[in-house]
């Protein structure tokens, strides 16, 4: 990935645009640049403006880019409608939509939509009733004074002197009483009402709250980070520590410094399940929590979020890749907890990865960046490694934790017993780890019961009719589920290709027939199920971390969701079922994935007082991650790798760009295919591969294919896609997706 240019994007000032003006309007809809509007008489607005915008028969929301083009007569032009009343958008917010949408070769319109994706938040809050006692104001005749009353008037006395109003339900809960009670003493003229604006902040995180005691590595890695956080200006940072050594509670000081310059900080984690945890150690820091940003919240706190952000009353965000887009006013450090994780690609609609764009987010702002992770992503190691980034590292566990040991269970000698998953070796260990009162984790990175469904007679298999993908049995709920889909169904009772009865088959393991096991063989131990589908949001998922923490479950089986981030001070096992499961496949970076999940997983064992075991069970103990994990030697197989992908002009050393054909009619989806592989563009460092059918080759109802551009690393792939696209007539039902720089192949 290419940073952005300081100077890139509108020389916007933000001047004053008066009445008779015309303004470029930006709508957050598929459109690729800004249409001119009319400012009204008595309106004034500057670039960033938030407006409603007549289009057609429909008004729209949008956002003032600049000075309107002048290509459209004036007496053309409609008006705009009405300024709402937030923020402007500010300068660099504008130029990051700018620079994301043209290095993602997304529309701008498109990109905005992500920026403006709580249109609610733009409406003032309805304002909220309060009451302050009247002086010298008496009950009218008849008026009997019960002690309910007499309570609440008690609670108002400080009001008399200046003190804040109270809300009839604040009132009611501390006087004891019901809310008819504190109506009627307003309706008596007692109480004066007041329409107060809402808020639903809290109290602000203290900076100046004392954290935990540092050793002297993150005491000096404390030092740099609040050193530039101090300074301020663009740099990217690598916190590079192993697990268990403290990298957040290192960058809570960087935290701790932007606010106390007043500024904002942002923290991006790769999912969820990691903030349970994270938002707890965040309170007891600075005792408060931080606000959060992610899918699950609900349409009032997104609106209620979005707009105090906007505000600047929000000084710490932590949520998934869209909080990026969110309306700071003056951010001063961004955080990308787990650099290295896959989630932060978003895959649909503008495809990006939010590490990236964070990078660029911070070289727009002039504002450092700390990527923090024990397991880099090669790309960002390869940057550290050439100085491009600053590099800080933790090289060992804090309060005298030590890593785990890591064996290699070859299941080709240490064999399972027949239609069972756990090598006696494993078994051995958990039943030693259970006696001496510790816990354990049991990790395979598949959900559900069997990842296959078919059989016995004829050799059916359960395939998904929209996409091309079997079929995952749910025991539990006892349905059958396409993961990519999300297609339903109940198991069939019969065969549905020979109708034969009682031959559907379970093949292969998912957490769930694992923890069929484990009961089998622990009936009296306490385990759990913990994955995705099993833990509906983060209250659920909050409660399960509990749990394992105070050592209300003896073993844990789990997929990714419980591989990294967490600390539990008991758990000293952790058993990887299949550990050569993400090697299939023939992905780019599957080595790299493996390794650094493995890694992650490993590292969820021995982190209090007590050592820690990982057992990783293999088909190929021989393979290189495999080898590399065994030795502890983390850089050792990332120069390997590194290696092989420079050999082969592959990213971080070459540049990929994908465009993916989809469309519900698979005859019309090659022909286009075909057209865009003749129109590919071609030199001597310059490749395309393709087109091809994709892994997925249908998925939700659409023929796939791809088609993979491959050029030097220096080459700016975006001009070349732009000039192939334009020799290529695109049918309205075909859509052609582009990925700059892919990081899943399917």
């Amino acid at each position: 990935m290419r940073e952005p240019s300081a100077s890139s994007g509108p020389a916007l000032q933000g001047d004053l645009l008066g009445a008779e003006a015309r303004v470029a309007v930006l709508l957050p809809l598929p459109l690729r640049e800004a249409y001119d509007y009319r400012v009204p008489d008595g309106m004034a607005l500057v670039p960033g403006d938030v407006v409603e915008v007549p289009l057609g028969p429909r008004r729209v929301i949008g956002v003032v880019w600049g000075p309107g083009a002048g290509t459209v007569e004036s007496g053309r032009l409609k008006a705009v409608v009405r300024r709402f009343d937030v923020p402007p958008m500010t300068e660099v917010g504008r130029r990051f939509i700018e620079w994301v949408a043209a290095y993602t070769m997304t529309l701008p319109g498109s990109v905005l939509r992500m920026a403006m994706s709580v249109p609610s938040a733009l409406e003032p809050p309805k304002p909220t009733l309060a009451y302050l006692r009247k002086a010298d104001a008496e009950p009218p005749p008849g008026f009997k004074m019960t002690d309910p009353r007499k309570r609440v008037l008690a609670l108002l006395d400080d009001t008399l002197a200046g003190g804040p109003p109270r809300t009839p339900g604040e009132l009611a809960e501390e006087a004891g009483c019901g809310v008819t009670v504190v109506r009627g003493l307003a309706e008596a003229g007692l109480l004066e009402p007041v329409l107060l604006e809402p808020t639903t902040l809290g109290r602000p995180p203290d900076w100046a709250r004392p954290g935990p005691s540092l050793s002297a590595n993150q005491e000096a890695a404390a030092e740099d980070l609040r050193a530039r956080v101090g300074t301020g200006g663009y740099s990217t940072v690598l916190l590079d520590g192993v697990t268990g050594s403290g990298k957040t509670e290192v960058y809570y000081e960087a935290i701790a410094t932007a606010l106390k310059q007043g500024k904002q900080a942002l923290v991006l984690l790769p999912e969820i399940a990691l903030s349970a945890q994270w938002l707890d150690r965040f309170a007891k820091r600075f005792g408060a929590p931080p606000a959060e940003w992610h899918s699950e919240l609900t349409g009032a706190q997104r609106r209620d979020t979005w707009r105090a952000i906007a505000k600047g009353e929000v000084p710490v965000v932590v949520g998934a890749r869209s909080a990026l887009f969110l309306p700071y006013p003056d951010l001063g450090v961004i955080v990308v907890d787990e650099e290295h994780d896959s989630a932060y690609k978003q895959e649909e609609g503008a495809i990006y990865h939010a590490r990236d764009m964070a990078v660029a987010r911070a070289h727009l702002g002039g504002l450092p960046i700390v990527l923090v992770s024990a397991t880099p992503s090669l790309e960002t190691k390869v940057n550290a490694d050439s100085h491009r980034y600053a590099r800080i590292e933790l090289p060992s566990r804090h309060g005298g934790a030590v890593l785990p040991d890591i064996d290699l269970i070859d299941l080709r000698r240490d064999r399972p017993p027949a239609r069972h998953w756990l090598a006696p070796s494993v078994r051995k260990a958990l039943t030693e780890t259970l006696a001496g009162g510790e816990q354990a984790m049991l990790f395979l990175n598949r959900r559900g019961y069997a990842p296959l469904t078919l059989c016995r007679a004829c050799g059916h298999r359960m395939q998904c009719p929209n996409c091309t993908a079997w079929l995952v049995e749910h025991r539990l709920a006892r349905k059958l589920q396409c993961h990519h889909c999300g297609l339903q169904q109940p198991l069939p009772p019969s065969c549905p290709s020979c109708g034969e009865e009682g031959t559907m088959a379970a093949c292969g393991p998912g957490v769930e027939r694992i923890a069929e096991e484990v009961a089998e063989l622990y009936p009296d131990a306490r385990a759990a199920i913990m994955a995705s589908d099993t833990l509906f949001g983060p209250r659920a998922i909050q409660e399960m971390v509990r749990k394992i923490g105070d050592h209300e479950l003896d073993i844990v089986i789990g997929t990714q969701v419980m591989a990294k981030g967490h600390h539990f001070p008991m758990l000293t096992l952790v058993g990887v079922v299949d550990a050569d499961l993400g090697l299939n496949g023939g992905d780019l970076r599957a080595a790299e994935r493996t390794y650094q999940l493995l890694h992650q997983v490993a590292g969820r064992a021995g982190r209090g007082e007590r050592p820690g075991r990982v057992m990783l069970q293999t088909f190929m103990p021989e393979h290189p991650v495999m080898q590399a994990l065994a030795a502890g030697d983390r850089d050792g197989f990332y120069q390997l790798e590194a290696e092989m992908r420079q050999e082969a002009g592959m990213p971080p050393f070459g540049r990929l760009a994908a465009l993916i054909v989809s469309g519900e009619d698979p005859t019309l989806v090659d022909r286009v295919a075909m057209a865009l592989g003749r129109a590919a563009p071609r030199g001597e460092t310059v490749h395309v591969l393709g087109p091809a059918p994709a892994p997925l080759a249908l998925l939700r109802g659409r023929h796939r294919r791809r088609l993979l551009l491959k050029a030097p690393r220096a080459t700016q792939v975006q001009p070349l896609i732009a000039d192939w696209l334009s020799r290529v007539e695109i049918p309205p039902s075909i859509r052609v997706q582009i990925d700059v720089d892919p990081y899943s192949f399917l």
